[in-house]
């Protein structure tokens, strides 16, 4: 039976809209372009830490570019300065150790399965770290992930760490749509594909 996950999202928010104080969120960020409508839509009822772990992009200075975009638009959006940034050390093996021997897998396969499953229990880990009381990822506002796999991963290591995960689908809503029109606004770079070298290899040769 397929999941509704937008709906639950919506059911949620009107929860924790309910609260004297917004809760701590941990938010999992792959770029700019896919933060910016997702911050829109939540910073209103969270509390915001951005986490940047993304040891599958490459190369090193296009990881270093996806980042230095997100940080200058939090620059520009975040006048008060009210939502945190976290940014983890670029560590490209720990992408080879959880993809070896799934190069030849297709994009949206079990290669990007176990990419989501690292993003997210790192990002878990640091959120009972932190004392969060939620955490969640960007990756469900892109067409091209599968949603329901991230979020049945990510309710899966709430159990396991403790936290609350806050389940979505962004680009539902016109979300992806949404996200297109702040990148415009802000200028911000697209990248043409997904991060890591097999997904370089598969936008080349289309």
């Amino acid at each position: 039976m397929k999941v509704n996950y937008a709906e639950i999202f919506d059911d949620e928010i009107k929860t924790v809209s309910k609260l004297d104080k917004r809760p701590e969120l941990l938010l999992h960020a792959c770029c700019a372009p896919c933060a910016s409508y997702v911050l829109e839509e939540l910073r209103e009822h969270f509390r915001i830490t951005v986490y940047f772990f993304n040891p599958n992009i490459f190369p090193e200075q296009e990881h270093n570019r996806r980042f230095s975009e997100l940080e200058n638009f939090l620059k520009k959006i975040d006048q008060e300065r009210d939502i945190d940034l976290i940014y983890e050390k670029y560590s490209p093996l720990e992408f080879a150790h959880c993809s070896a021997g799934l190069g030849s897998e297709p994009e949206g396969g079990a290669r990007c399965f176990q990419c989501y499953d690292l993003r997210l229990s790192k990002t878990a880990e640091k959120a009972r770290e932190l004392k969060s009381d939620y955490f969640t990822t960007t990756l469900t506002i892109s067409p091209h992930k599968n949603s329901a796999r991230i979020n049945e991963t990510g309710g899966a290591l709430a159990e396991v760490y403790g936290v609350k995960y806050l389940f979505s689908d962004f680009k539902k809503n016109s979300g992806f749509k949404r996200s297109a029109e702040l990148s415009r606004e802000y200028g911000l770079y697209r990248q043409d594909y997904c991060g890591c070298e097999f997904s370089v290899k598969r936008s080349v040769s289309e």
